[in-house]
């Protein structure tokens, strides 16, 4: 890609938009990245890190076999990542456990193992003995579980702080901007107004994330119906190793980190653009927490917060050109923003590059028409 073809605007720096900016920088573009806050905060601070396609029991094929692609990608991303800003994101691809606490619940896992086994995913059903040496803070109720040994986790705020230094590091200009405005006439993006005035742009890319649809200057054809989706979560302080791997229970997961933090989460909540945490969804994710390891209710709650996903009328992303040449959409990832990072970056890059959208199709803007673009409500999955 060549530096004299002019800048690539991306309006988002989350993870998403962090990622598209290293992955164009690396291909030789100019990129500046415009957001009002600090980079990879919002949602991509606010999740877990989990990289679980197949534990999220995604329905659509397209959706699932991009999100289990963009698993592929992780481990060379993380390494390509870490070598341009010197941050170890710590991927951990050991498996992520799914738990039954009833006899009902355990043979759903079985069955469910089964389809997995069937597609060529790696997948263990583990009996009670055989799930408790797996993970032995769940308590005693455990009927069983089963292990998909592809997933795992990456821890998000690491990589987010690995990514601004990467994207730096290759020359990309983050620059924060509390106005950013989309401009544009009636066939292509011209670029973006900021604080500091217009920059030009041969390509505008929107990862605004839950913001998505408010950004100023979109024509109304080319914004995608966006809903925040709420996600509480908090943190128990525990000794290192005691919860050994991400691990699914009814009502919430379990996420260690290597510092010791115990991630609980996550709800699921239209409360618009409200951020509170609630003691609601504290008891919420604790109720469930300790219904499924008692054990972790001698440790202290260190930490809890609220982030925004952006979801979306029929549950995929928005990836790739919108009606105006030049204006690109990389959001709508609801649960899989962390997850779906590294394909975003490729897709969107090549439909920059060279205009490649083969992969793209099922996620473009148009698959909804003009009147499911412009309203409808967003789908929980």
């Amino acid at each position: 890609m060549s530096r004299s073809e002019g800048d690539v605007i991306v309006v988002g720096a989350g993870l998403i938009g962090l990622a598209i900016a290293f992955e164009l920088a690396e291909r030789g573009a100019r990129v500046r990245v415009y957001d009002r806050g600090e980079p990879a905060r919002a949602a991509s601070w606010a999740g877990a890190g989990m990289l679980a396609p197949y534990t999220e029991r995604i329905a659509d094929e397209a959706l699932l076999a991009l999100c289990a692609s963009s698993l592929r990608e992780y481990p060379e991303f993380v390494r390509r990542v870490r070598g341009a800003s010197g941050i170890d994101a710590h991927l951990r691809l050991d498996g992520v456990l799914y738990a039954a606490f009833e006899a009902e619940g355990f043979d759903l896992l079985r069955r469910h193992a089964h389809e997995l086994q069937a597609r060529g995913v790696e997948c263990e059903t583990l009996d009670r003995s055989s799930s408790l040496t797996a993970e032995p803070s769940l308590g005693s109720g455990l009927v069983g579980a089963i292990l998909k040994k592809e997933e795992g986790q990456v821890d998000n705020r690491r990589l987010g702080r690995a990514l601004t230094a990467a994207c730096v590091a290759r020359g990309v200009n983050v620059e924060r901007s509390l106005s950013t405005a989309v401009e544009c006439d009636s066939r292509r993006v011209l670029g973006v107004r900021t604080d500091r005035g217009f920059v030009a742009a041969r390509a505008v890319v929107n990862a605004c994330g839950a913001w998505a649809a408010q950004l100023a200057g979109v024509p109304r054809s080319c914004i995608p119906p966006i809903e925040p989706i709420k996600g509480q979560m908090l943190a128990l302080s525990v000794p290192v190793g005691f919860v050994h791997r991400a691990t699914w229970v009814p009502g919430a997961y379990l996420v260690p980190r290597e510092d010791g933090r115990l991630l609980i989460g996550a709800t699921v909540e239209s409360a618009n653009f409200d951020e509170r945490v609630t003691a609601e969804g504290v008891h919420e994710l604790l109720h469930a927490a300790l219904a499924a390891a008692p054990a972790l209710s001698t440790f202290t709650m260190t930490e809890s917060w609220a982030g925004l996903r952006s979801g979306t009328p029929d549950g995929l992303p928005f990836l790739g050109p919108t009606p105006i040449a030049g204006l690109m959409l990389a959001t709508g990832h609801y649960r899989n923003g962390i997850l779906l990072a590294p394909a975003t970056a490729r897709l969107i890059a090549d439909a920059i590059e060279s205009e490649d959208v083969s992969q793209s199709e099922p996620f473009l803007l148009g698959r909804l028409g003009t009147e499911a673009a412009s309203s409808g409500r967003m789908t929980q999955a």
